[in-house]
């Protein structure tokens, strides 16, 4: 960029709670921005007015919901054509419809945060499934008797918490898209998406949330566990059927249940509050200051990559190859 060429633009929403000196730092490579819409229908006039022309970058978080609703097909399209980037604060970027960022012209490419999140939230699965195995105190003991947790998504917190789990005694299997190399899965078992359902004691959600993992647990496969199963969710809530979980615990399928994330935050299904069985902790997983900070300097730096050398350092793996 030459001294004389005006900056590009970065339009932030949502905010920034740690990592301001990082983000002040990117004010060097381009001019940061925020919209003036407090919510969807302003936001969208906003651009159609072409006051947001001009912007390469977006950084956004998931509270930018409230400002943009999600990202989906129609505000993609009505997005500045100057709009190259989104680095998404967090691992999980089902507000985001990457397929319609592919699809438009130009595209526009998506980045995530992948493995900051992994040990604070790794941490909060453990605490869940401590609690909800025995209901809080007793919860150590059943660990040390050797019990199955089957992990479902073996990505970097199904990785983190394998590591915390084994140190509790129990016994890891896990089922993934594909089967991980000794190295990576840590000599966890890899097993058949019927046969963690059908063994584990213990299962535990971490896969992310797209169209082939919405409902993947639903009534076929809470009749599939063992009676008495613990289930636990720290990924995103649609992934697990809500309605089917609750007759799965009135019906005491499942003894219990140990939930981070909900299918329609923030509402909660009232048969969740109602049963005692079930621990309830508000999306608190990734909330720890040391955590945000990653993701947030994480997010800055995908975007500080792109508009310096055109490439982001985590780009989302449905764009790997664009």
């Amino acid at each position: 960029m030459s001294p004389t060429s005006a900056k590009p633009k970065v339009l932030l929403l949502g905010s920034i709670s740690h990592a301001s000196t990082a983000w002040s730092a990117l004010g060097e490579l381009a001019e940061l921005i925020e919209p003036t819409a407090t919510n969807r229908a302003e936001f969208i006039q906003e651009c159609k007015d072409g006051k947001l022309d001009g912007v390469v970058a977006i950084y956004r978080t998931i509270f930018s919901t409230s400002i943009t609703g999600l990202v989906d097909e129609e505000l993609v399209n009505i997005m500045p054509s100057s709009l190259k980037y989104i680095a998404h604060c967090g691992a999980g970027y089902d507000q985001i419809d990457v397929h319609a960022c592919s699809a438009r012209s130009p595209q526009i490419r998506v980045s995530n945060v992948p493995t900051a999140v992994d040990d604070a939230t790794a941490d909060v699965n453990m605490f869940l499934i401590l609690g909800a195995l025995r209901n809080f105190n007793t919860g150590m003991n059943a660990l040390r008797q050797g019990k199955v947790l089957g992990i479902l998504g073996m990505g970097g917190i199904g990785r983190n918490l394998k590591k915390k789990a084994e140190a509790f005694g129990m016994k890891v299997i896990y089922h993934n898209r594909r089967k991980l190399s000794d190295e990576l899965s840590g000599g966890a078992e890899y097993v058949p998406f019927n046969v963690l359902l059908s063994t584990s004691d213990v299962i535990s959600l971490n896969l992310p949330l797209n169209k082939n993992t919405r409902h993947i647990i639903s009534k076929a496969e809470f009749a599939k566990m063992k009676d008495g199963v613990v289930v636990v969710n720290t990924a995103r809530g649609a992934v697990m059927d809500e309605a089917a979980l609750v007759e799965s615990l009135d019906s005491g399928k499942v003894f219990s249940a140990g939930l981070d994330v909900f299918e329609e935050e923030p509402t909660i299904h009232p048969g969740l509050l109602s049963n005692q069985n079930v621990m309830l902790v508000p999306h608190m997983g990734t909330w720890t200051s040391e955590t945000i900070l990653a993701m947030e300097e994480w997010a800055i730096e995908n975007i500080s990559m792109a508009l310096q050398v055109g490439k982001l350092k985590s780009p989302v793996p449905e764009q790997a190859d664009l």
